[in-house]
């Protein structure tokens, strides 16, 4: 074999193994990630609070009105696939929230659903309006308010369905669709995140 084909297939085997190595640490990555959710969720006194799953684009549509789905940013196929395959992962395991509430909007409310039963819908994890695209102050209070409740109750958590907004004025950071944010209330009544749950 020439040695410029040596070395090719040399180098060809070193990206397939560094490959195959990567694979294998993301994996481990995602199943310690899922076992530290599961003890926490199983200890309770936290809450899930997920991004709603897969709803290709940004914002709304200019004629968005609540209440009427084909006016709303909806979830895709591979959205309703997501919240189902949460939703398995919970039943697996035999997580039962003690409350699932949502925000008024269709794809939060469809992947609620479709993850775990219909919900209580709450205006409070609607999505902000506005360019700024920032939660009000007294939608803000009354999530920390209900996180701090949620947080006194060893033994049971609760599942939130909201939007990308919310979630980083509640808690910082950003989140992808359908990933969920382990959280407890500080002692200050501000939001702690304790673990984040991505089900592939």
């Amino acid at each position: 074999m020439p040695t410029c084909h040596r070395f090719q297939d040399a180098a060809l085997g070193r990206r397939t193994l560094l490959g195959a190595g990567l694979a294998l640490t993301t994996l481990r990555a995602w199943a310690s990630q899922d076992r530290e959710a599961e003890a926490l969720l199983r200890k309770g006194g936290v809450v899930a609070a997920f991004r709603h799953a897969l709803a290709p684009g940004t914002f709304d549509p200019p004629r968005f009105r609540l209440g009427d789905c084909n006016t709303q940013r909806n979830l895709s196929e591979e959205g309703r696939a997501q919240a189902r395959r949460t939703g398995a992962w919970f039943k697996e395991r035999q997580l039962q929230p003690a409350k699932v509430l949502s925000s008024p909007w269709c794809r939060c409310i469809d992947t609620a659903t479709l993850a775990f039963a219909a919900p209580q819908v709450w205006p409070a994890l609607g999505s902000p309006h506005g360019a700024r695209e920032t939660t009000g102050a007294e939608h803000l209070r009354e999530l920390r308010q209900a996180l701090a409740a949620a947080s006194l109750r060893a033994g049971s958590f609760e599942a939130w369905f909201t939007h990308m907004f919310v979630l980083a004025d509640l808690a910082g950071g950003n989140t992808s669709s359908g990933e969920a944010l382990i959280l407890r209330a500080d002692a200050g009544g501000r939001a702690e995140v304790l673990a984040r749950l991505q089900v592939s």
